[in-house]
C-alpha cells in the first residue's frame, strides 16, 4: 500500500536511484503476491516441495538468461549464503515434527505453520533460486505476528486472477507515474515481460501438480489451457483426494467454508469421436432448439403487438371520450380571471354609477318639487285673495306686531301673482293659436311651465352628470364595459360547454352583471318627458334581445330565455318606482298619460315580471299609490263661496272657483287612467270616495243648477271607465256613487221646479235637461233612480232614454 501510495507521485520528483529502489520494493511486493501451497498431510508437503523444486529449476532456466537484475541480485544471493546454516536447523527441527502426523489425519494450525517454515527453510538452502529479492523480509517473519486465520486473509487478498491478455501490476504502475519514454523503458519492459512468464509458469505448474490450489477462472477456460498445454498430465494420477477448494484454518473456519466449497470435475484426456450423425444430432437439436426459441419470440412479439393495438384503442377511446376536457378546462379557467377581473371592475364603477344616479333622480326630483309647491303657492294666495272670510294679514306666517315681514311677504305675492297671470296668458294665446280656444275650460292646463333661469340650471347640471357619466369607464378596457364584448364571452361558454354553463347557474348571474351598465344608459331615462326614447330601442335591449336563442333546440327551463325579462323586472321597475315616487306629477294629464303607457307596455309585454306577486312590481304600484294619496291630501283646493259672488260669472272668485274645480276632474279623470292596472277597490276608494264625494259633490252643490250643472256631471261621468257597470246586476250602481246619482235626482228636480210659470221654450229646455239626466243615470246604471226621475216627471221615452244611453 505505501508502495502505491508512493508511486502516485509523478516521475519528475525522483531521481535514477530513486526509481531503482522503487523497483526494487517493486520486486518484493511480487514475492509476496504469490500464491501459498496449501496442504493436509506430512506427504502433501513433501510432494509440495518436490514440485516447488521442479517450479525452482524452471525459475532458474528462465531466470539465468535474465541478465537484467545486475548488482541488486548479487547482492541478494551473498545474503542467502549467510542464512543457510541457521535455516538448515530450523528445517530439520520443523521436518522432524512433521513426522509424527499419520497419513489421513487432518493437521492443524500449527502444523500447517511448521510446514509453511520446512518449505521456507528448503527455499533457503538453496533447492531453488527464490523470486524474492529480499529473504529477509519474508512472509516467515509476517506470519509470526499474524495467526492462521490472518494468513489465510492475506492469501485471499493476494491471489491474483490471471489472465494471458492482462496489463501486469507494473506496467499500470508506470501508466500512473508516466514512466513511459524514459531511458530505462526497455529494461523495465524486459524485467516485466521475464519475470512475468516465471511467476506464471510457476504457478501453472502449482496448479497441475496440486490439486488442491484455488483457481478462480471458470472451469471450461482452465480445461482448455490445461489440455492444450500439459496433455501428459492426468488430474488425481498421483493423488486419490477429490478436486476440491479446500479451505484451511481452525474447526469453526473450516465448518463455516464447507458449504461454500465448488466440485471440481476431473478432466478426461480421452475425446468423444465426432461423428457425421453427432454433428447432425447436434445441429438439428440446435435447430430446434432455436425454433422453439423463435416460437417464444414470435408468441412474445404477437402478445406485444395485441398489447400495443389495445394501448392505442385505449388511448384512442380515452381522447374520444375526455370531450376536449383539457381544452374545456384551459377555457373554464380563462373564464374564471375574465369573471374575477369583470367583478373587479364593477366593485369599483358601481359606486361611481350609483351616486351619477342618485344625482340624476335628485336633479329630477328638485324640478318636479319646485313645480309642485309653486301650484300650492298659487293656490293659497288665490284662496287668500278671494275669500271674503279672511284676512289676508293672518295668513301672512310669522308676522311682527311692526309688520316688517308683511311688507316681504306681501312682495313674493305679488311676484308669484305676475308670474301667474304671464304664463296663463302664454298659455291663452298659444291655444288661440292653434284653435283650440273655444273647447277649453280653466283649470284643465297643467302649469308646468318653467323659467328660463331654471331650464338653463337644469340643463347645465344634466350636462355635468352626463358628462361624468362618460368618465366611469375611460380607463377600462372595452372588453369589460361593453354590453357586446361581455355577451359574447358568454355565448362562447354557452355554446361549447353549456353543461357547465347551466351548472353554474350563468342565466341567473346575467341580470345582475349587465344591471351597472343598463342603468348607466338608463341615466337620464325619463318616460315622463316627450322626447324620452323607448328602452326597447336602446341599444343594450337590442343587444341581449337575441342572447341564448341560436338554432339549436331550446332547452327546457332555459334562464336565458328570461334575460331580458329579469332586466326589466331589476333595472326597469326600481327606476320607474323613484319616477313614480318623486318625478310623477298627478294633476298632469300628459305625466300621467305617459306613465300609464309605459307601465300598460310592461304589463302587457312582460305578464310574468309585472304581477301582483313579484316584489318589484308590488314597490311600483305602491309607489303611484302613495303619490296619489299625497296628492289627494295635499294638493286638492276646492274653495266655498255664496252663490251671489258665485253669480258674476267675470270675477276673480268665481274663476278661481271653476279652476278649481276642472283641475279636481282633470285629477279624477288621471286617477282613473290606471283603470286595469290597480285594482277596481283601490280606484273606486281614491277617485270617488277620496274626490269625488269629498270635493266634487261640494262644488256642485255650490253651483248653480241647470245646462252648466249637467255639463259638469257629464265630464265626472265621462271619467269613469264603462267596465264597471257593464257587468252589474240589478237596478243599482256601485254603492259608492249613491251620493253622485241623488245630487242627479235633486238637479233634476231644482230644474223641473225653476221651469214653473216659465215659458214654454224654458219648459221645453229644462224637460231636455231632466231627459240628459235621465240619460246620466241609465249610464252608470243607476236604473232606480232613472225610473224614479221619469216618472216624477212624467217622462214617457224612459225606455228609449236607457237603451240610447
Amino acid at each position: 500500500k505505501e508502495t502505491e501510495e508512493v508511486f502516485k507521485v509523478k516521475k519528475s520528483s525522483y531521481s535514477k536511484k530513486i526509481v531503482k529502489q522503487l523497483k526494487k520494493e517493486y520486486k518484493e511486493d511480487l514475492e509476496k503476491s504469490k500464491v501459498r501451497t496449501e496442504v493436509n498431510s506430512p506427504t502433501d508437503v513433501e510432494a509440495a516441495l518436490d514440485k516447488t523444486g521442479q517450479i525452482k529449476d524452471i525459475g532458474q532456466e528462465d531466470g539465468t538468461a535474465n541478465s537484467e537484475h545486475g548488482e541488486e541480485e548479487m547482492e541478494v544471493e551473498s545474503e542467502k549464503e549467510e542464512e543457510k546454516p541457521k535455516a538448515a536447523g530450523a528445517f530439520s527441527s520443523a521436518l522432524s515434527s512433521l513426522n509424527v502426523l499419520r497419513p489421513g489425519e487432518i493437521p492443524d494450525a500449527a502444523f500447517i505453520h511448521a510446514a509453511r517454515k520446512k518449505r521456507q527453510m528448503a527455499r533457503e538452502l538453496g533447492d531453488f533460486t527464490p523470486v524474492d529479492s529480499e529473504p529477509g523480509k519474508s512472509r516467515l517473519v509476517r506470519e509470526d505476528e499474524n495467526d492462521a486465520s490472518d494468513d489465510e486473509d492475506d492469501d485471499e487478498k493476494r491471489r491474483i486472477v490471471f489472465t494471458v491478455k492482462e496489463k501486469s501490476q507494473r506496467q499500470k504502475i508506470a501508466e500512473e507515474i508516466g514512466i513511459e519514454g524514459s531511458d530505462d523503458e526497455a529494461l523495465v519492459a524486459g524485467e516485466q515481460d521475464e519475470e512475468l512468464s516465471r511467476w506464471e509458469q510457476e504457478q501453472i505448474r502449482k496448479g497441475i501438480n496440486i490439486p488442491q490450489a484455488r483457481i478462480y477462472q471458470p472451469a471450461e477456460v482452465n480445461n482448455l489451457y490445461y489440455q492444450n498445454t500439459y496433455q501428459t498430465l492426468s488430474y488425481g494420477s498421483s493423488y486419490g483426494i477429490p478436486y476440491t477448494y479446500a479451505a484451511y484454518g481452525s474447526s469453526e473456519n473450516k465448518s463455516q467454508k464447507t458449504d461454500n466449497t465448488v466440485p471440481f470435475k476431473t478432466p478426461s484426456n480421452e475425446m468423444t469421436p465426432v461423428t457425421i450423425d453427432l454433428v447432425k444430432k447436434q445441429l438439428k437439436d440446435r435447430l430446434d432448439s432455436m425454433k422453439e426459441l423463435h416460437k417464444a419470440n414470435r408468441q412474445q412479439y404477437e402478445k406485444h403487438q395485441q398489447s400495443r393495438e389495445d394501448s392505442t384503442k385505449a388511448i384512442e377511446r380515452l381522447e374520444g371520450s375526455s370531450g376536449g376536457i383539457g381544452e374545456q378546462y384551459k377555457f373554464l379557467q380563462e373564464m374564471r380571471g375574465y369573471v374575477q377581473d369583470l367583478l373587479e371592475c364593477f366593485s369599483e364603477k358601481v359606486p361611481l354609477i350609483n351616486e351619477l344616479e342618485s344625482a340624476m333622480h335628485q336633479l329630477y326630483k328638485q324640478r318636479a318639487s319646485r313645480l309642485v309647491q309653486r301650484r300650492q303657492d298659487d293656490i293659497k294666495d288665490e284662496s287668500s285673495e278671494f275669500s271674503s272670510h279672511s284676512n289676508k294679514a293672518l295668513m301672512a306666517p310669522n308676522l311682527e306686531s311692526f309688520g316688517r315681514d308683511r311688507v316681504i311677504y306681501q312682495e313674493q305675492v305679488k311676484r308669484r301673482t305676475a308670474e301667474r297671470e304671464a304664463r296663463r296668458a302664454r298659455r291663452r294665446q298659444a291655444r288661440e293659436q292653434t284653435g283650440k280656444m273655444a273647447d277649453h275650460l280653466e283649470g284643465l292646463s297643467s302649469d308646468d311651465e318653467e323659467t328660463s333661469t331654471d331650464i338653463t340650471n337644469f340643463n347645465m347640471e344634466r350636462d355635468r352628470i352626463l358628462k361624468e357619466s362618460s368618465k366611469v369607464f375611460e380607463d377600462v378596457l372595452e372588453s369589460f364595459y361593453s354590453i357586446d364584448c361581455i355577451k359574447s364571452q358568454f355565448e362562447a361558454w354557452r355554446s361549447k360547454y353549456f353543461a357547465s354553463y347551466k351548472d353554474a347557474y350563468i342565466g341567473l348571474c346575467l341580470p345582475k352583471l349587465f344591471n351597472p351598465l343598463i342603468r348607466l344608459q338608463l341615466l337620464i331615462w325619463t318616460p315622463l318627458e316627450g322626447k324620452c326614447r323607448d328602452f326597447e330601442t336602446m341599444l343594450w335591449f337590442e343587444s341581449l334581445l337575441f342572447y341564448g336563442c341560436e338554432e339549436q333546440e331550446q332547452v327546457k327551463d332555459d334562464a336565458d330565455i328570461s334575460l331580458l325579462p329579469t332586466i326589466v323586472e331589476r333595472v326597469v321597475l326600481p327606476k320607474l318606482t323613484v319616477i313614480s315616487e318623486n318625478i310623477w306629477d298627478p294633476f298632469s294629464t300628459t305625466q300621467t298619460c305617459r306613465m300609464v303607457a309605459i307601465v300598460q307596455k310592461l304589463v302587457d309585454g312582460y305578464p310574468t315580471v309585472v304581477n301582483a306577486e313579484n316584489k318589484n312590481t308590488q314597490m311600483l304600484l305602491k309607489a303611484l299609490l302613495l303619490r296619489m294619496r299625497r296628492t289627494l291630501d295635499d294638493d286638492v283646493f276646492m274653495p266655498l263661496y255664496p252663490k251671489n259672488i258665485l253669480e258674476n260669472k267675470n270675477s276673480g272668485p268665481y274663476l278661481f272657483f271653476q279652476r278649481q274645480f276642472w283641475s279636481s276632474v282633470k285629477l279624477l279623470g288621471n286617477f282613473l287612467q290606471w283603470y286595469g292596472i290597480l285594482s277596481n277597490k283601490t280606484l273606486q276608494e281614491l277617485s270617488i270616495d277620496g274626490l269625488l264625494n269629498r270635493y266634487i259633490l261640494m262644488a256642485f252643490q255650490n253651483s248653480e243648477y241647470g245646462e252648466d250643472s249637467i255639463k259638469k256631471a257629464q265630464s265626472v261621468i265621462a271619467c269613469f271607465p264603462k267596465q264597471w257597470f257593464a257587468n252589474l246586476k240589478g237596478d243599482k250602481t256601485i254603492s259608492q256613487l249613491e251620493n253622485f246619482c241623488r245630487y242627479l235626482v235633486h238637479l233634476a228636480d231644482t230644474i223641473y221646479r225653476n221651469s214653473i210659470g216659465c215659458s214654454d221654450v224654458e219648459k221645453r229646455n229644462a224637460r231636455e235637461h231632466i231627459k240628459q239626466i235621465i240619460k246620466l243615470l241609465a249610464s252608470i246604471r243607476a236604473l232606480d233612480h232613472a225610473v224614479t226621475v221619469a216618472n216624477d216627471h212624467n217622462v214617457k221615452e224612459l225606455k228609449i232614454l236607457i237603451e240610447g244611453k
